[in-house]
């Protein structure tokens, strides 16, 4: 038998919906931060018609519950081959980040052999989802009036009652917004981890949450990459005697990421520097710039982006709620690549040190690849 739940929004918004995968908290048991930890979030919305399980386990989405706008989910289950949380060390039981999972129509029924159902995925791993509620009008919702916190919770019967509600409300004041959180802080390797140890350039990431794909895409083009702790000194970082640093992505507020920042402004000049996502806001930073959280933020793989150097616009993944700030750049760095829909900075490039940033994932996964090949113009950058 199905069971009911709700999700809540901190308007008071409410959508009732099915649970599936770990069974969600009450609203009696809120107070109980073990039960909530895999049930609320900022809520937004991603447009991707696949690659749930890759959305689910990006560390990216640490803190968010994710509804997809596609309206059917699940039909080709999951494998934890996908898994985009990186090469921790050790290596987290806790492969999904998100904090939730909204969908219109969930598919529970035969997957391929030797892959996990969507639903007996969450439930491995602690997290709720809630299905049958209208996601178009909370992709709505949240297009309108941005990105609000919620929660998913289990009603007592078919129609929440008031108490419940106000408990729910209650919760959700105290809960934190995503501006003004670091989420970093516990995320990514504890110690070094090195990958393909023969190759050449050598590549130095700071595991900010980043994701696999982006190591795995460095090693495809030939480089020995060493994976370091987002709070290694600029000394250990020059320690390893890597060619180039890049800064991967990874959730929450980049304006409360000042060690990061201080970090990347000791290595520009001495080493080329790459970053991704949340690093390219880090690196904006470190050039002067200033950072806004966004209304609802890019979240899908669908963004289309143009390359201001040749014109050319590419089609490009995507999942970040705050942006740089244009008007707050230096003169000597320059707008690289620039959002086609609402005009946002996408990336940057210094007129004179060998800095190269994206906003967006050339790395996908998921998503088009249309943009891979700034992988290979950042290993330009080391002559």
């Amino acid at each position: 038998m199905k069971t009911i739940s709700y999700l809540i929004l901190e308007d008071g918004s409410e959508y009732k919906g099915y649970a599936f995968g770990a069974e969600p908290p009450s609203a009696a048991e809120l107070a109980n931060a073990e039960k909530t930890k895999g049930a609320a979030g900022e809520v937004v919305f991603n447009t991707g018609m696949t690659g749930y399980h890759e959305i689910l386990t990006d560390p990216s989405y640490k803190g968010q519950i994710v509804c997809m706008t596609y309206p059917h989910i699940g039909n080709y289950g999951c494998d934890e081959a996908w898994n985009e949380s990186g090469p921790e060390k050790p290596v987290t039981a806790q492969h999904i980040k998100a904090s939730g999972f909204v969908v219109r129509s969930l598919y529970d029924g035969p997957v391929p052999e030797n892959r996990a159902s969507l639903v007996n995925f969450l439930k491995k791993y602690g997290i709720s989802g809630i299905s049958d509620i209208d996601t178009r009008k909370l992709t709505l919702r949240i297009r309108d009036q941005g990105s609000p916190n919620g929660i998913i919770i289990k009603s007592k019967g078919d129609i929440i009652t008031e108490e419940e509600k106000k408990q729910c409300l209650d919760f959700l004041k105290s809960f934190p917004s995503m501006e003004g959180r670091d989420l970093v802080s516990d995320l990514g390797t504890v110690e070094p981890v090195v990958v393909n140890p023969q190759g050449a350039p050598h590549i130095c990431l700071i595991d900010c949450g980043t994701k696999a794909n982006i190591v795995n895409e460095m090693v495809e083009i030939g480089c020995k990459v060493t994976v370091v702790p987002n709070r290694s000194t600029v000394a250990q970082v020059r320690g390893t005697k890597a060619d180039g640093v890049l800064f991967s992505n990874g959730p929450g507020d980049p304006a409360v990421l000042g060690y990061l920042v201080e970090l990347a402004k000791g290595l520009m000049g001495n080493m080329p520097v790459f970053g991704i996502c949340l690093g390219h806001q880090i690196i904006g930073q470190a050039l002067g710039a200033k950072t806004f959280k966004m209304k609802f933020g890019h979240h899908g793989i669908n963004n289309p982006v143009r390359d201001e150097k040749t014109g050319m616009v590419l089609i490009t993944s995507q999942n970040h709620g705050f942006s740089v700030d244009e008007k707050s750049l230096a003169k000597d760095v320059e707008v690289r690549f620039r959002n086609v829909n609402d005009q946002t900075v996408e990336g940057l490039a210094h007129k004179k040190l060998p800095v190269l940033t994206v906003q967006f994932h050339p790395e996908a996964a998921p998503g088009p690849r249309d943009s891979s090949w700034i992988f290979k113009e950042f290993l330009s950058l080391m002559g």
